[in-house]
C-alpha cells in the first residue's frame, strides 16, 4: 500500500517567518492537529479536513512551482507518520527542507537535513505546559554542523510572555547553541515595544515579523 498523507492545502508564497523569510517557497500544509492554542492564526488545518495524497504524487505536485525552497507545516505536521518519509525525499531531491513545527513532539526523527524551526509555546498561548524540552536538549547536544539546522521561535502576546521566554532561553542558555527567533502576536503586541524589551536586556535573539501579513490581509489563507 502506498505512503500517504492528509493535505489541507499546498501554495506558494513567499516565506514570511524564520531564518529563510522573504524567499519564495512552496507550502505543504499538512491536516490535523491535536493541541488549541490560543493565537493559532491557522485553524483550517486543524481539523482532518484534507486530500489524501500519495508520497509521489505530492512530490510531482511540487514540480509546478519551481522552487528549491520547500517548508512542511500545518495542523501539526509531525503527526502524520509519513513526513519523515516524505521530507527524507525531498531532500534526496535536492530541495532545501524547512519544517515548521508546533514544539510539542519530539523531533529527533527527523532527516538531520533538514531546517527545523520549533516553537517554544509562551504562557498566552494556553498551552505552554507542554513544550517538548527534549527538543533544546537536542539541539545542544548535536555536532556544531548540525546546530545550524534548529530554531526556536518564540511568539509573544504581552510582558509576561516575554518574560517567561527570557528566562527559558537564559536558563537553557539556548541562544548560544542555535539561532531563536522571537515575534509578537499580530495585533496584540506591539513589536516596537518587544524590541524595545529585546534591546534593554541585550538579548542575542533576532526579532522576526510575520512578513505574509504585512504584504497581504492577515486573514488571507494560501499566503
Amino acid at each position: 500500500m502506498s505512503e500517504t498523507l492528509l493535505v489541507n492545502e499546498t501554495f506558494l508564497s513567499i516565506q514570511g517567518e524564520s531564518t529563510y523569510a522573504g524567499w519564495p517557497c512552496t507550502f505543504i500544509r499538512l491536516a490535523g492537529c491535536q493541541s488549541s492554542c490560543t493565537w493559532c492564526d491557522t485553524r483550517h488545518a486543524s481539523t482532518e479536513e484534507g486530500t489524501s495524497m500519495t508520497l509521489s504524487e505530492i512530490t510531482e505536485h511540487l514540480v509546478q512551482y519551481r522552487t528549491p525552497l520547500v517548508e512542511i507545516t500545518g495542523g501539526e505536521p509531525l503527526q502524520q507518520e509519513n513526513v519523515y518519509a516524505l521530507m527524507r525525499q525531498l531532500c534526496d531531491r535536492d530541495y532545501t527542507v524547512l519544517l515548521e513545527t508546533g514544539g510539542f513532539l519530539p523531533v529527533d526523527r527527523v532527516d538531520h537535513r533538514v531546517h527545523k524551526i520549533i516553537d517554544l509555546k509562551t504562557p498566552s498561548s494556553g498551552e505552554s505546559e507542554r513544550n517538548c524540552l527534549e527538543n533544546i536538549e537536542l539541539a545542544a547536544a548535536s555536532p556544531d554542523s548540525l546546530k545550524k539546522t534548529f530554531e526556536f521561535k518564540c511568539v509573544v502576546a504581552c510582558r509576561k510572555d516575554y518574560e517567561w521566554a527570557r528566562n527559558l532561553l537564559n536558563t537553557w542558555d539556548l541562544t548560544a547553541h542555535c539561532t531563536v527567533l522571537m515575534g509578537s502576536v499580530f495585533g496584540e503586541q506591539d513589536p516596537a515595544e518587544l524590541a524595545r524589551w529585546i534591546l534593554e536586556d541585550h538579548l542575542h535573539v533576532k526579532l522576526q515579523l510575520q512578513l505574509h501579513k504585512y504584504i497581504w490581509p492577515p486573514d488571507k489563507r494560501r499566503v
